[in-house]
């Protein structure tokens, strides 16, 4: 059960809410700049196989990263609504506060560290 003593400060808070919305404006910002750049083809630019071949593994792989940072946006914003809540900081397993040196590391932790060293045995065992 939670440590009633535990609370994370209200300026600890506002400081990692200030960082996860940079970041959440980062990532919307890259996904911007995509749209208008990166996913912009045109068949005159590829005048061969090999370069279309070359194009279509480098829009495989814009893809993948836009997909990863589309799951980044997406832990951001629930660790936003964590704050907003009064869960943040706080292990959503054993529901003990997480460490700070995890947070400052990552503020989208949802699991402190033995928690996550367990859900990742278990992956490591099940896959």
């Amino acid at each position: 059960m939670v440590d009633e003593k535990y609370e994370i400060s209200a300026q600890m808070t506002a400081r990692y809410k200030k960082l996860l919305l940079e970041e959440k404006q980062r990532l919307l910002n890259n996904s911007r700049q995509a749209i208008q750049h990166e996913l912009m083809l045109s068949p005159d630019d590829l005048p061969d196989e090999t370069d279309l071949a070359a194009n279509e593994i480098q829009q495989n792989l814009i893809f993948k990263l836009r997909d990863r940072e589309r799951q980044m946006l997406a832990k951001v914003t629930e660790a936003l609504i964590r704050i907003e809540d009064g869960t943040f900081g706080l292990c959503q397993d054993c529901e003990e506060p997480i460490e700070v040196r995890r947070l400052e590391a990552r503020p989208v932790s949802t699991l402190c560290l033995s928690c996550k060293e367990r859900q990742e045995h278990r992956e490591k065992i099940y896959a």
